[in-house]
């Protein structure tokens, strides 16, 4: 099992930075993928970022690509999720979730576990 809390979500203006946390417990980070999903109100999930088990490779959603950075310090059992130049179309509820043995999958359902998520709201 693995418990997965996210924190760092906040209320900003457009062009604004927010760095997002996601720790982990329950188990090591370690062969874990983690990835950082969004759903706005009246919209399906969506990805957004993720990272691999060393944190070496990261991967993106084409709308936030150049903007958000995933990482993750393992010793730490942390990954982070770094958002700079925020829009307004970037508010949404922002959940980590992992998958275990596994990294850089894009689909919801390859996920097996999900955080509670923390709420970004980017105002004009």
């Amino acid at each position: 099992q693995v418990q997965l809390v996210e924190s760092g979500g906040g209320l900003v203006q457009a062009g604004d930075s927010l760095r997002l946390s996601c720790a982990a417990s329950g188990r090591t980070l370690s062969r874990i993928g983690v990835g950082w999903f969004r759903q706005a109100p009246g919209k399906e999930r969506e990805f957004v970022a993720g990272v691999s088990w060393s944190g070496a490779s990261s991967y993106y959603a084409d709308s936030v690509k150049g903007r958000f950075t995933a990482s993750r310090d393992n010793a730490k059992n942390t990954v982070y999720l770094q958002m700079n130049s925020l829009k307004p179309e970037d508010t949404a509820v922002y959940l980590c979730a992992a998958q275990v043995e596994k990294w850089g999958s894009r689909l919801l359902s390859e996920y097996q576990y999900w955080g509670q998520g923390t709420q970004v709201t980017v105002s004009s």
